[in-house]
């Protein structure tokens, strides 16, 4: 799942970008030779590699005057703006009005293109609130006036960024027991972010306006993603089937334990929906393949959402960075 708030603009000189977008980049190859680069968001530590050609500014998304003015003279904009889950006063609603307001600031700008990230399977009549919210938001960029591309992808991977695969990986090299919610029958699709990313540059030159799902050409069950990422690190986890309940409850006291949130209801409702999977692969990078060539990492330290993407103001409210 995805999940990082960042958003990326791409002008014929310059380039405004997001620690999520320089991670893509970085991922895809992209050098961007040619280009200055810009952010509205908060800066990446200092061992990015395209940190020094980085400006970074406040983000604008509550003034759409102020984003109206950064974005004239963009070509195409690339929105990865979202909250993985409700948490100190950031809600659902709140993105989708700030994500329907950056919309609208780059149609008054004249952007010429609008290439944004959704989840797969993303439905306003879905039982999850983030997936309802992400249906939300491309309603409101349908509405924009602008050409678009919306992307749709499930389970994303690769990079030095992990969250979910790395996490699983730290539990299975430290707990006896992992376990799989419903016996782990559910499928899911794995995409790499190297594919993501060069998809998203290739859609950032066309004009008409696309909805794609974004799905690798490997599907698994969880049981057998989980076994090959145990085998990888060299886990001896015994894999056990539990109800779902038990495992949001489980997760729930290790979030605690951990101060942070390891998995919320939405994302472990999707996995047992088969939220995470496609019809069709429309990438080509194995899972099987990154993980083998990851797996000394993997998993070695914990990836922790909080300290990540949200600190505590002057009042001790956790708000995002």
């Amino acid at each position: 799942m995805l999940v990082v708030p960042y958003t990326l603009f791409r002008c014929p000189f310059s380039v405004l970008c997001s620690l999520f977008s320089l991670v893509l980049a970085t991922a895809s190859g992209c050098t961007w030779d040619g280009f200055n680069w810009f952010s509205v968001t908060p800066p990446p530590p200092p061992a990015d590699s395209l940190a020094e050609r980085v400006d970074f500014h406040p983000l604008l998304l509550d003034n759409e005057e102020a984003l109206v003015t950064a974005l004239s003279g963009c070509e195409a904009l690339f929105n990865t703006y979202w909250v993985r889950f409700e948490h100190g006063g950031a809600t659902f609603a709140e993105a989708i009005e700030r994500s329907s307001r950056l919309f609208h600031a780059a149609s008054g700008a004249q952007v010429r293109r609008i290439v944004h990230l959704s989840v797969s399977n993303a439905s306003a009549d879905s039982p999850f609130p983030y997936f309802r919210g992400k249906a939300a938001v491309e309603d409101a960029l349908r509405r924009a006036d602008c050409p678009y591309a919306i992307l749709r992808p499930t389970l994303i991977f690769g990079g030095r960024e992990e969250v979910l695969v790395n996490n699983i990986a730290w539990l299975l090299r430290r707990l006896p027991l992992f376990l799989l919610p419903d016996g782990g029958r559910c499928r899911l699709q794995p995409v790499s972010v190297f594919d993501l990313a060069r998809i998203a540059a290739d859609l950032g030159e066309t004009d008409s306006n696309v909805v794609l799902d974004l799905a690798g050409p490997e599907t698994f069950t969880f049981a057998d993603f989980v076994a090959q990422i145990r085998d990888a690190v060299g886990s001896h986890a015994r894999l056990v089937s539990a109800p779902s309940g038990l495992v949001s409850t489980c997760s729930a006291l290790a979030g605690f334990l951990l101060r942070d949130r390891l998995l919320t209801r939405d994302e472990l409702g999707a996995l047992t929906d088969n939220l995470l999977a496609c019809e069709t692969a429309t990438a080509e990078s194995r899972f099987s393949d990154w993980l083998d060539a990851n797996a000394s990492w993997l998993g070695s330290d914990y990836a922790h959402e909080l300290r990540r993407n949200w600190r505590a103001d002057d009042t001790g409210v956790a708000v995002r960075h």
